[in-house]
C-alpha cells in the first residue's frame, strides 16, 4: 500500500517514513546553475514548501552524515553536486506571519518570526558558530545582520530559503476591505519588508550570504521590492522548471497501477482512473514551451488517497482545501470588467489571449491603475486558475485557458455568486435542478431561468448578448462535478457542442441521464417585438415565430451530428438526451428535446 503524503511537506519525514515521493532531486543541479538568488512562483498548494524542504535537507551541513539515508536512492544521490551539505540553512516562512492588526502589529509579527528562526538557527549550528547570535527583540533586521557577521567568521556560507514571500502582503491587498496605506508601509520608502530584503541583498555582497531561493504565488510584491532587492532571477517561466513542482502523467499512472493492485481491481481500471484524473486535475503549463502538462499535487494526492482507502473515486472531486481559491476569482471579479473576463474564460469564446504575461506590477497597479485584460489574466495565471495553452497562429499572442474541470467549477460557482448574489430561494433552485436531472423535463428549468435569472443577466454590462449569455446561465446553474464530467464547447471530431454533461464513470450506477445542449439567440429587434409582447406570448406562439423555428431547426441538426459522435465514443452506456434551446432576448426561452 502506498503511504501518500497528503498535506506533508517535510522531506525528511517523507523519505525516512517511506511515504510516496516523486523524485525531483534531478533538478538540483539545474537550480544551482540557474543563479545565486532565485525567485520561483507557483499557485498555492502546489508543492513549493516540499521543494524548499528538499533543498534544506540537501544543503544543510548539519545533515552531512545523513546524505546516504536521505538521498542515496534518489537521482541526485547517484551524481551529487559538490555543494551538498556545505551551507548553514536559514528558512523564513511568511505564511506564518499574520496580516491582522495595525502596521506596528504586523511589523512585530514579522520581526517575531524572523527572530524565532534566527534563534533556532543559533541553537542548531552552535557547534560551528564562533559565538551565540544575540537577538534584538525589537529589530529583527539587526538580528539578521548579527547572524551574517557570525557566519562570516566561519568557513561556511549561508543559504536562505524564503517560503510564500508574498503571503501576508497578498492578504492585505485582496481582503474585502483593502487598506493600501498598510501595504505601502510594508514596502514603500523604508517599509519594514523592503528594509528586510535590502538586508538580504547586502548579505549577498560578501557578507556571508551565498544563495537565496524564494517562493511565492505572484510577482506583485517583488515589483515593489525592486529598488531594495533587484538581484533575484526569475526561473518560474523557464522550461526546465515547468514540472519542478507537481506530477506528470507518467507518475500519476504509476501510482494508480499500484493502487489498482492493492484494491484487487481489474488492470483496465487504471486507465479509466487515469482518464478521470486527467479530466479533473491535469492541464497546467507554466512555461511558454512546456512539453508536458502538470497535475496539481495536492488535488492528485487527495484523489489517490481517497481512491486507495475506499477503492472507489472520491465523491467530491474538489478538495475543499483548494476551494478557497474562489477568493482569487472574486478579487478579479470586483475589478472593472473582471466579471467579463471570468465569463469569457468559462465559455472560451473568444479564447483569453494576451500579448505577454505581465511580470512587473506593484501595489499602485493593483489598487489604482486601469486593469487591462493582460493584467487580470496574468494574475489568474499566477493564481493557478488560468494556464498557458499555446499561441495564436496569426498574432502570436499567448492563449490562456482554464486548466481542468475542477478549476472550471470554481469559475462556475464564482460567476453564479456574481450574477445572483441575493438569490434567496436556494431550496427551489436545487429542486428544479434535481427534477431536471431525474426527469429530463426542460420546461420547469427554462421557466425558472426566465423568472429568476434573466432579469439579473439583462442588467449585466456584458460585451455579448447572444447564445454565450444563455450558455453561461445553464453552465453555472447546472454545474455538478459530483455526478458529471461537464464542459462547454466540447470538441467532437472538430465540431463543437455548446454544453455536454456526461455521467462520471463511477456514477453510472445511478439512474442519471447524459445531456447535450445547443443554444441559439434571437434578439427582440430580430423578431420585431417588445419585451412585454414576448412575455405575454404562449410557448406555442413563440415556437411558431419564423426565426425561432429556424434557430430550433439549426440547433436540432447540429445536435444530431454531435449525438452520433458521442454514441461512437461511449457506446451502449450512453443515455443521451439532447436539447435545442432558443433565447428570445433576455425575456423567454424555448427549449425542445430532440
Amino acid at each position: 500500500m502506498l503511504k501518500l503524503p497528503y498535506g506533508i511537506s517535510d522531506f525528511d519525514k517523507i523519505i525516512t517514513e517511506n511515504y510516496y515521493y516523486v523524485d525531483r532531486t534531478s533538478k538540483i543541479r539545474a537550480i544551482e546553475d540557474a543563479g545565486a538568488q532565485l525567485l520561483f512562483l507557483r499557485p498555492r498548494r502546489f508543492g513549493k514548501s516540499l521543494l524548499l524542504s528538499m533543498l534544506e535537507n540537501y544543503y544543510d551541513l548539519a545533515k552531512a552524515d545523513q546524505f546516504e539515508r536521505l538521498f542515496g536512492h534518489l537521482a541526485i544521490g547517484q551524481n551529487p553536486t559538490p555543494k551538498h551539505h556545505q551551507y548553514f540553512m536559514l528558512k523564513w516562512d511568511f505564511s506564518m506571519v499574520s496580516a491582522w492588526g495595525d502596521m506596528e502589529q504586523i511589523q512585530r509579527n514579522l520581526f517575531q518570526h524572523v527572530n524565532t528562526k534566527i534563534e533556532e538557527f543559533s541553537q542548531c549550528y552552535q557547534t560551528w558558530l564562533p559565538h551565540p547570535i544575540a537577538i534584538n527583540p525589537t529589530n529583527a533586521i539587526d538580528s539578521f545582520q548579527r547572524l551574517l557577521a557570525a557566519v562570516h567568521l566561519t568557513p561556511y556560507r549561508l543559504y536562505l530559503l524564503i517560503d510564500e514571500y508574498d503571503n501576508f502582503a497578498n492578504e492585505l491587498l485582496m481582503g474585502q476591505e483593502v487598506t493600501p496605506e498598510r501595504y505601502k508601509t510594508l514596502l514603500h520608502g523604508e517599509g519594514v519588508l523592503k528594509a528586510l530584503f535590502k538586508a538580504v541583498k547586502a548579505g549577498g555582497a560578501g557578507m556571508g550570504l551565498d544563495r537565496v531561493f524564494i517562493t511565492g504565488v505572484s510577482p506583485v510584491v517583488m515589483s515593489d521590492l525592486t529598488s531594495g532587492y533587484n538581484v533575484a532571477e526569475n526561473i518560474y517561466l523557464k522550461s526546465p522548471f515547468n514540472d519542478l513542482c507537481g506530477f506528470n502523467e507518467t507518475e500519476i499512472e504509476t501510482a494508480l497501477q499500484q493502487i489498482i493492485e492493492v484494491c484487487g481491481l481489474p488492470s483496465e481500471k487504471a486507465q479509466t482512473a487515469l482518464e478521470m484524473m486527467r479530466t479533473f486535475y491535469n492541464g497546467y503549463a507554466f512555461t511558454y514551451k512546456a512539453n508536458q502538462l502538470v497535475y496539481n499535487p495536492t488535488l492528485a494526492l487527495y484523489f489517490l488517497k481517497s481512491f486507495q482507502q475506499d477503492c472507489v473515486y472520491p465523491r467530491k472531486i474538489l478538495d475543499m482545501n483548494l476551494a478557497m481559491d474562489r477568493g482569487k476569482l472574486q478579487y478579479i471579479a470586483r475589478l472593472p470588467h473582471g466579471d467579463q473576463l471570468i465569463a469569457q474564460a468559462l465559455t472560451a469564446q473568444p479564447p483569453v489571449t494576451i500579448s505577454e504575461l505581465a511580470d512587473r506590477f506593484g501595489v499602485d497597479d493593483m489598487l489604482y491603475a486601469t486593469k487591462s485584460q493582460t493584467f487580470m489574466a496574468s494574475l489568474l495565471y499566477y493564481f493557478g486558475v488560468l494556464t498557458m495553452a499555446g499561441e495564436d497562429p496569426v498574432w502570436g499572442e499567448l492563449i490562456l485557458e482554464i486548466p481542468n474541470l475542477v478549476i472550471r467549477r470554481l469559475y462556475a460557482e464564482s460567476l453564479q455568486e456574481m450574477l445572483w448574489p441575493n438569490f434567496q430561494d436556494e431550496d427551489t433552485r436545487k429542486q428544479i435542478i434535481r427534477t431536471f436531472y431525474g426527469t429530463g423535463n426542460i420546461q420547469p428549468l427554462t421557466e425558472f431561468i426566465e423568472q429568476h435569472y434573466f432579469k439579473a443577466l439583462d442588467n449585466r454590462d456584458y460585451r455579448w448578448a447572444n447564445e454565450l449569455s444563455v450558455k453561461l446561465v445553464f453552465l453555472t446553474l447546472l454545474f455538478n462535478d459530483t455526478f458529471y464530467i461537464m464542459d462547454s464547447e466540447s470538441s467532437l471530431e472538430r465540431t463543437y457542442a455548446d454544453l455536454t454533461m456526461i455521467i462520471r464513470p463511477d456514477m453510472r450506477r445511478f439512474k442519471l441521464q447524459d445531456f447535450l445542449f445547443e443554444f441559439k439567440y434571437v434578439s427582440l429587434k430580430e423578431v420585431a417585438l417588445s419585451g412585454e409582447q414576448v412575455k405575454a406570448m404562449s410557448l406555442a406562439e413563440l415556437q411558431e415565430l419564423p426565426l425561432v423555428k429556424q434557430r430550433l431547426t439549426e440547433a436540432k441538426q447540429a445536435l444530431t451530428g454531435y449525438g452520433l459522435v458521442l454514441a461512437k465514443v461511449y457506446g451502449d452506456q450512453l443515455r443521451l438526451r439532447s436539447y435545442s434551446v432558443v433565447a428570445i432576448g433576455f425575456e423567454r426561452l424555448v427549449g425542445e428535446e430532440n
